[in-house]
């Protein structure tokens, strides 16, 4: 089981940008999916996740108000949507399994199978 992230690019401060996430060769709707991103020097950071169960989310303070992360069943796609984007917000982005998602898995990086992330650049 691998995850793949992609949709990262350049833009503007106050920009939009959804990302999104794919699985190779298994249907991603019976799994619990996940957000985190490392921005160049930092350590990674948990930003969101999306319940396989019943479709809860939750989102780091740093990103609440501005990313939703959403999943299409049909199109084995969860996305994240990113709006108001800030250079802080600069960072590979990573999509990967879960058990569950809640502020402990997020917040630990409590995260497997993620494959290649995709890179976002926030900037004028």
């Amino acid at each position: 089981v691998q995850l793949q992230a992609s949709g990262g690019g350049l833009v503007q401060p106050g920009g939009s940008l959804t990302l999104s996430c794919a699985g190779s060769g298994f249907t991603l709707d019976y799994y619990t999916i996940g957000w985190f991103r490392q921005a160049p020097g930092k350590e990674r950071e948990g930003v969101s996740c999306i319940s396989s169960s019943d479709g809860s989310t939750y989102y780091a303070d740093s990103v609440k108000g501005r990313f939703t992360i959403s999943r299409d069943n049909v199109k084995n796609t969860v996305y994240l949507q990113m709006n108001s984007l800030k250079p802080e917000d600069t960072a590979v982005y990573y999509c990967a399994a879960a058990r569950l998602c809640n502020v402990v898995v997020v917040q630990t990086l409590d995260f497997s199978s993620w494959g290649p992330g995709t890179l976002v650049t926030v900037s004028s």
